[in-house]
This record gives C-alpha cells, sequence and structure tokens, in this order.
C-alpha cells in the first residue's frame, strides 16, 4: 500500500466545475495528434515552457510494430490543444547496427542530462543492446552516440546471463543520480520462454550517459515470482516509466492484461515498489466496477507527466482493425493526499480540462468508446471483413490531409463520446456513407433513453460520396456522453456530426 507520509506534497486535482468557454476557445481532443499520424508508446516530457511527445512511429496501414522513423511533436504548456510538428529526429538507419534500415525503432524515452544535452534511448527490436543517441535541444536531430556498457566497455545485452533489453525508460533523480529501466516478461505462464533472460530491470548510470554505474538488478515481479507481492493478475509485462512525486517515485508499466498501465511506488527509485493500482485500461474494463470492455483490445504504453499545474497519464489506442497503427491519446489523473491515483476512464476530451462544448463539429474519430453487435475481439488485418466497426482513414501513410472516419459500422454497432456540455440543443446532423438502411438512436448512456432517432437511407453505387442527415434533438442539458447505435442492414462509414 501507498504510504500516507510518502509525498511532501499531492495535488487532488480539480473538482468538476466545469466553465462553459466561448466559442473561439480551442478545444482538445482524443487523439491529441492529427488524424493521418500514428505515434504510440508515447513519454511526454516538459522542458521548458513546451510538452514534448516521445514515442515510437507506426505506419498506416502496417504489417508490423514501429515502422517509421522518430518524430517528435510539442505543445505549449498552456494549450494543449495546438500540437507542433517538430519533423524526424532520429532516423533508424543512423544506427550503425542498422544501416539497411531493417530493424524498427521501439519505444524510446528522452531525458535531459547534467550536461544540459538531451539523450534518446531506444531499443532496435529483437537486437539485445540498448541504443543512445544525443541532441543539443529536445527536438533537434538527434545524434548517434553508443550502447549502454558495462565499466569494463562490455556492450550490456551481449554479456552471458544479460537480461533482454526492451522499452527503456530514463530518468534524472533531483540529486542528478541517473536510473534506466528496461525489461519484459512473459504474460503467460505457457509464453515463460528464457525466463532467465526475462525481467523488469533498473541499472543506475555514470554522468556519461551511457556506462553502468550499478546493476542491472530485478524491480517489479512478473508472473513467474509475484505470489504473495500484491501484484498478482498486474504483474509487470513491458513499458517502463518512472517519475517523482515529492518524496515517492512512481513507476508506469504495461501489465500481463496488455491493454492496461498500472503503477507502483516507492520511496527509493531503484527498489522497494509497492503496486498501486491501474491507471488506465484502453477498454475501460474496471471503471464503475464493470468488469466487460467497451473498447478494442491491444497493447498500451506511456508515462506520466505535470504539465501546467495538472497531472496527465498518456496511452495509445488500436486502430484500421490492426495491431500495428496505434495513436496516442491523454487523460487527466487526480493524485489523492494519500498517494493513490484512481483508475480514470477512456474519454473523447482528455486534454481539454473539461468536456467539449455542446455545439459544433466533431470528428467521428474522437469516439472513445467503440463496439460491435458481439461487442469486442483481438482484431487484425485478415479478419477485416468481420461485423466490427474500426477507424481508418483513406490515403497512404503520412497522408497530407487528416480524413480518419469509422468504418464498417453495422447492425448493433455502437460509437460512444464522453463528454459534452449541451445547453439547449436544438438538432443534430450526422455526416456518412456507404450502403445501409436503417437509424441511429442517440442516447446518453450505452443503455438509456433514445434522445435522438436519425434515419439513414445510403443506396451509393459511389461509396466515397458523404451525405447528411440532420433531425431535431432532445437531449438533456449538463454534461453528457453520446452513445450512436446503429440498427438496420448494410454498413456506414461515420465522419462526422455536428451540435446546433
Amino acid at each position: 500500500m501507498v504510504k500516507n507520509n510518502c509525498l511532501q506534497e499531492v495535488l487532488e486535482g480539480r473538482e468538476d466545475n466545469y466553465i462553459i468557454e466561448t466559442d473561439e476557445t480551442p478545444q482538445a481532443f482524443n487523439p491529441y495528434l492529427p488524424s493521418n499520424e500514428y505515434i504510440p508508446d508515447g513519454e511526454p516530457h516538459v522542458f521548458g515552457d513546451r510538452v514534448y511527445i516521445y514515442g515510437s512511429h507506426d505506419s498506416f496501414d502496417g504489417d508490423l510494430y514501429c515502422m517509421n522513423d522518430y518524430v517528435c511533436y510539442s505543445a505549449s504548456v498552456t494549450d494543449l490543444s495546438a500540437w507542433r510538428y517538430e519533423g524526424v529526429i532520429y532516423m533508424k538507419n543512423q544506427d550503425p547496427r542498422n544501416a539497411d534500415g531493417s530493424y524498427c525503432l521501439w519505444a524510446p524515452d528522452v531525458a535531459k542530462g547534467l550536461d544540459g544535452r538531451y539523450y534518446l534511448y531506444y531499443c532496435l527490436d529483437v537486437l539485445p543492446e540498448i541504443g543512445v543517441a544525443v541532441c543539443d535541444t529536445p527536438a533537434g536531430k538527434y545524434e548517434y552516440l553508443g550502447l549502454v556498457r558495462y565499466s569494463d566497455g562490455s556492450i550490456l545485452g551481449r554479456k552471458e546471463g544479460d537480461y533482454i533489453q526492451f522499452d527503456p525508460g530514463i530518468f534524472i533523480d533531483s540529486d542528478r543520480s541517473i536510473y534506466l529501466y528496461s525489461g519484459n516478461a512473459p504474460k503467460r505462464m505457457e509464453d515463460a520462454q528464457n525466463t532467465e533472460k526475462k525481467s523488469s530491470q533498473v541499472m543506475k548510470l555514470m554522468a556519461d550517459m551511457l556506462t553502468i554505474e550499478e546493476g542491472p538488478v530485478p524491480l517489479i515481479p512478473s508472473i513467474l515470482n509475484s505470489t504473495g507481492t500484491g501484484y498478482e493478475g498486474h504483474e509487470f509485462f513491458e513499458a517502463s516509466s518512472v517519475r517523482k512525486i515529492g518524496k515517492c517515485y512512481y513507476f508506469v508499466y504495461s501489465d500481463v492484461n496488455s491493454s492496461s498501465l498500472c503503477y507502483a511506488v516507492s520511496e527509493h527509485p531503484d527498489s522497494g515498489y509497492q503496486f498501486g493500482g491501474v491507471l488506465i485500461d484502453i477498454c475501460d474494463n474496471g471503471i464503475a466496477g464493470r468488469n466487460y470492455k467497451t473498447n478494442f483490445p491491444g497493447n498500451t504504453h506511456g508515462g506520466i507527466e505535470y504539465i501546467n499545474g495538472k497531472w496527465y497519464i498518456f496511452y495509445h489506442r488500436q486502430t484500421n482493425h490492426t495491431q500495428y497503427s496505434r495513436q496516442g491519446c491523454a487523460e487527466e489523473i487526480r493524485i489523492l493526499p494519500d498517494g493513490t491515483i484512481p483508475q480514470v476512464e477512456i474519454t473523447s476530451c482528455g486534454l481539454n480540462g473539461g468536456p467539449l462544448r455542446g455545439k459544433g463539429i466533431y470528428e467521428a474519430r474522437i469516439a472513445c468508446n467503440l463496439w460491435g453487435k458481439n461487442g469486442v475481439a483481438f482484431l487484425r488485418k485478415k479478419d477485416a471483413e468481420s461485423d466490427y466497426p474500426y477507424f481508418t482513414q483513406d490515403g497512404p501513410d503520412r497522408e497530407d490531409h487528416p480524413n480518419q472516419y469509422i468504418a464498417n459500422i453495422r447492425d448493433g454497432a455502437v460509437c460512444g463520446f464522453k463528454y459534452f456540455m449541451f445547453s439547449g440543443l436544438k438538432e443534430v446532423t450526422i455526416c456518412v456513407r456507404g450502403n445501409a438502411h436503417g437509424k441511429f438512436l442517440i442516447t446518453t448512456e450505452p443503455c438509456g433513453k433514445i434522445c435522438v432517432e436519425v434515419a439513414v437511407t445510403q443506396e451509393n453505387s459511389n461509396l466515397k460520396i458523404w451525405n447528411t442527415y440532420t433531425v431535431k434533438a432532445e437531449v438533456p442539458d449538463g454534461v453528457q456522453g453520446l452513445f450512436f447505435k446503429y440498427e438496420g442492414d448494410g454498413s456506414l462509414d461515420f465522419l462526422n456530426f455536428e451540435f446546433k
């Protein structure tokens, strides 16, 4: 359990007293980057007056994880609605081990070193080492520096008995001590191969940011050694990330459920972590005590960061009926006086500081809940003709014009959006395409009272044509979620909706 005296200071978070913003106030949505951008594994870091996102880089319609070079986005800490593209910061063929670019750059992390330069840590998928690159600015052109090594010059990951290196996380303490976290572990006992090499691990680095001073040593329990530890059911899988809050160290990681980010807490950066709880689950499993999923499962990875007086958890979701085109999202979290962090739900308005305005046009891609008539499933491209809806886009990877939408909406599919602040809503317009005959039933809860019914008849031979349907609305004033359930024949794509 988290000790009450662990924190010097904590933030209780804001109360839910929402301010109605003007029509000109910028809004933030999930996913928070452009709809044609696929950056999972996002590690947020505030440097100066901007927050930077360092993640791996998926390809739209890709066949593997992390197929593209590292790029970076940043935003002012006072405006999380406007993310600036910083460009490519590191290319996979810059590493001498990967001159032909055949290996992918997996989840990275960045820290400002003791010399004022910025250090990027990464793994090239199946290769056993941790690479390091360096840059004079947070989002400039990083240059290859070397591989993490022991003091005798031998390379971490190559020695007999070394643990497998994976998803490095870097943390520099207030006393200038430098800690590098790494590792992965099996999700199921039947997957437990090379178990002597799979472990959450931590090591202390020297000031050169490359040389190991102490370790590595095991850190967070896996399914192989969790009995009696308090981690049962939430053992370490991957995705190490550490932040310090007051006197406590918070270790964020992806557990054996893969779709959950959990946290552990210690008074020491390299030992003594006790399980804290689930921060977020991309299926919203566990919210309000429920044990069913309202989003399609897959892995997730991220970290927490303090931005302009609030704490946030960054994570990612799956798109395109695959596990290989993931997008970054974020939610505000609350740290309670005893140091615990309640699980937060997935929303459409994560970085907005409150609900979205109950007027204007919204893209369907900001749906935070999505399921089909038979619930959800682990989606793969080979199953793309199934009955499940999914996020996708027209055009190739890195398309200049973002145009994401929800595809394959069939009978029983539900698209959920949370939350909006409504006041005097009079009508709703939806924009769809496809071949279908049916209706959308709009409610404020998944199985709630029908507030709006939109009849849809689509008989287009040209499936690229979008059509709109407008009806009167009776949505209650106040903060509401909206759930669009389709009943009928055929299949639809859902582009956007408008409130007036």
